[in-house]
């Protein structure tokens, strides 16, 4: 098992970010939130999570090892892989997901992209027993979108951190506000994720 990763940014995706160990990147699944704390050229130590399939190797990535303990817990309902496990990272913190299953709160875990109403409730009782409560964090469901810079501020940094200028960045963001907004006007969260997937490929147009 490869437990963290350590080294320099090599670069930073959409939903991966590249760790230079030992003269190999190693590409790591990430969160947006986690994606946004890295900088290229910068050293970077992120917790990890190495899932095995018959035809990939994928290594997932987080802030501390918390949030990877967490990740793997998920795993063990029925039902999750490690992208909606992931998904959930990236919408609660681990604090927040643990007071959300203790307490049963429905509405906390359909929040995620993915995961509908029967879902929750089948996740509500597998993980009852296995999260255990919060261990003091930011323990309010929905508390990692409300506490964390807004998906603008996430976007800009992701993208900076990525390489581009800060010009660059906030056009980039402007471009892509109107997709932001629809999904907000919808009662939806906007996708980091997906925004810089949009905003990416507006810079390579304009490049």
């Amino acid at each position: 098992m490869i437990a963290f990763v350590s080294g320099p940014v090599a670069a930073v995706a959409p939903d991966t970010a590249v760790i230079e160990v030992g003269g190999v990147g190693m590409a790591v699944q990430c969160t947006p939130a986690t994606l946004a704390g890295l900088r290229v050229g910068q050293q970077a130590r992120l917790a990890t999570s190495l899932v095995v399939r018959e035809d990939s190797l994928t290594l997932y990535g987080f802030a501390d090892d918390d949030e990877r303990q967490v990740f793997e817990l998920l795993q063990t309902a029925s039902g999750v892989g490690p992208r909606l496990a992931q998904a959930m990272l990236a919408v609660h913190s681990p604090d927040a997901l643990r007071l959300a299953v203790s307490t049963g709160d429905e509405k906390a875990l359909t929040a995620v992209p993915g995961i509908g109403k029967k879902g929750a409730q089948r996740l509500l009782l597998e993980l009852k027993d296995r999260l255990g409560e919060p261990l003091g964090g930011s323990a309010v469901p929905g508390a990692r979108s409300a506490a964390a810079p807004g998906w603008s501020d996430q976007l800009h940094t992701a993208l900076v951190g990525g390489g581009y200028a800060t010009r660059e960045a906030d056009e980039a963001v402007a471009a892509v506000t109107p997709r932001a907004e629809e999904a907000m006007a919808a009662g939806g969260t906007p996708q980091v994720a997906q925004l810089l997937r949009a905003a990416l490929q507006t810079l390579n147009r304009t490049r």
